[in-house]
């Protein structure tokens, strides 16, 4: 009974392996991680882009919020079963616009 409880044991706790062995990182990450980190030293700052004065992306910003306001009454006629023409059009337009504009004030 010793005998098989000292095999179950044996059976059940996981080998323990040195810390070092663990920790050992392969030749070719190591020269990786240290192509990576002078690649980054030699990488140029971004360069600035071009923005739109506040005057143009608040022209921008209230010509979008007309035509967010205008879409509305256009959804309500499309209840009764009519499609004004330009509603398609002003959609499309709405995208363009809040794209453009995102674009200008994302870092």
């Amino acid at each position: 009974m010793k005998c098989f409880v000292v095999i179950l044991a044996c059976l059940l706790i996981p080998p323990t392996t040195s810390a070092q062995e663990s920790k050992r990182v392969p030749q070719g990450i190591r020269e990786a991680d240290k192509a990576e980190a002078e690649f980054e030293k030699n990488v140029p700052p971004p360069q600035a882009r071009h923005r739109l004065p506040p005057k143009d992306l608040k022209q921008k910003a209230e010509e979008l919020s007309a035509l967010a306001q205008s879409i509305p009454g256009d959804i309500d006629l499309t209840a009764k079963g009519l499609l004004p023409s330009d509603v398609l059009a002003k959609l499309k337009k709405i995208e363009k616009l809040s794209k453009h504009i995102r674009t200008e004030l994302a870092p």
